[in-house]
């Protein structure tokens, strides 16, 4: 975005990384957490964080030499995947599932659904009002209506041969 890459970089935080010129990249920003950032979504002015034990991460980016942590959620999981998609965050939160996060003041965001799956949720993607989350072993991908956020429920699923751990939907397709 704007010439940056966005890294989650595990127990260092967010790194912001002037990619412009491809032959010379440089390390602009950094905001560290108090997770281990696996994952992470770019919107706008913010950077949304899938933070291990922290839960959800909101950061100002506008400035990419100087990141600023403005929004916590803590979750009871383990955060592996974020998506974003209007007011909303969708964090893969391991064993305890999707949650879904009203981040439409990002200061201050807030709980407001979630869905047990069966197994580990290590990533989502949402398209439409469908989350696809990829459930771990034995379990596979989840398909769950988001429709009401406050109250997702499950569509269907697939069972996979081995461990799904990450997801892509493109043109009805997973």
């Amino acid at each position: 975005k704007n010439g940056y890459a966005y890294v989650a970089d595990s127990y260092s935080g967010l790194q912001i990384i002037d990619v412009s010129n491809p032959k010379d990249i440089k390390l602009t920003g950094t905001c560290y957490t108090s997770g281990w950032a696996y994952d992470v979504y770019v919107e706008g002015r913010y950077a949304y964080l899938a933070d291990y034990r922290s839960g959800l991460q909101i950061i100002d980016i506008q400035n990419p030499k100087q990141p600023e942590l403005i929004g916590t959620c803590r979750t009871d999981g383990t955060a592996y995947g974020i998506w974003v998609s209007g007011q909303y965050a969708y964090l893969a939160d391991g064993v305890n599932g999707l949650k879904i996060i009203d981040v439409s003041n990002p200061n201050s965001p807030r709980l407001v659904g979630t869905y047990d799956t069966k197994n580990k949720a290590y990533d989502v993607q949402v398209v439409g009002k469908y989350a696809y989350v990829a459930d771990g072993q034995g379990s596979g991908l989840q398909i769950i209506d988001v429709s009401n956020p406050a109250a997702p429920k499950l569509v269907s699923s697939c069972t996979t041969p081995c461990i799904a751990s990450k997801i892509y939907v493109a043109d009805g397709y997973v």
